[in-house]
């Protein structure tokens, strides 16, 4: 089995030394880019599983490039930054950041988070009685993870077809922010409500039509309900 391939993208050479001997000798593959200028271009070449983006970049955006990465890639994005407000990590996962780690953070928090983005965005084994599933206007095939609208294909990032499969696997039931959250992004995540926030808004952007029923209805103070209609 090839080794997991991490793109570090930070400029704090104390913190690159850290995270690249810890990740190394754990069996990662580790490559580095210290301003940004190539990251888009790394990403093309090198394959990577996981993209650990620091915000505070010398020769680049991190809030633009996070978008520009999720625009090209399904690339697990890892945001570490020391812009703790809950502003700049909305703002991070709305560009499409799967995770927000703020620093400083010990090296057991990061495999974690790692080990839990990689279970997101890597095909996990499907059994062979999974359906395609119908709701209006969609068809969601879980085993192919491909969601059609109208008969047009919808791009889907691995975190957001992992929460979607959450919600069309319970039709009807209340999922409450703590149980998708456990669930979709792993142990340790209960709290991090405006994860299932943003990312719930952006499957809605993507799936209901402005005209069309509701598909993923919100229980004020509690968590939300899929709509299979």
């Amino acid at each position: 089995m090839n080794a997991t391939t991490i793109l570090l993208v930070e400029d704090d050479l104390n913190i690159v030394d850290l995270i690249r001997s810890n990740l190394t000798a754990r069996g990662f593959d580790v490559v580095v880019s210290i301003d940004g200028h190539d990251v888009l271009r790394q990403v093309e070449i090198e394959a990577p599983d996981i993209v650990l983006l620091d915000l505070m970049l010398p020769g680049a955006d991190g809030f633009e490039l996070c978008g520009r990465l999720r625009e090209r890639s399904a690339v697990g994005i890892i945001v570490i930054s020391a812009r703790g407000g809950e502003g700049d990590k909305v703002r991070a996962l709305n560009l499409g950041a799967d995770d927000y780690m703020t620093k400083p953070f010990g090296i057991d928090e990061l495999l974690a988070r790692i080990t839990a983005t990689l279970r997101r965005t890597r095909p996990s084994p499907t059994g062979p009685d999974l359906a395609v599933i119908e709701v209006g206007p969609l068809q969601i095939d879980l085993e192919a993870q491909l969601v059609l609208k109208d008969g047009e294909p919808v791009h889907l990032t691995p975190t957001e077809f992992s929460l979607l499969r959450e919600f069309v696997q319970n039709p009807g039931k209340l999922l409450t922010h703590a149980m998708l959250l456990r669930r979709v992004w792993g142990p340790g995540y209960q709290t991090e409500t405006e994860y299932t926030r943003v990312y719930v808004r952006r499957i809605r952007a993507k799936l209901e039509s402005p005209d069309g029923p509701e598909l993923i209805r919100t229980e004020p103070r509690a968590g939300y309900r899929f709509i299979a209609r």
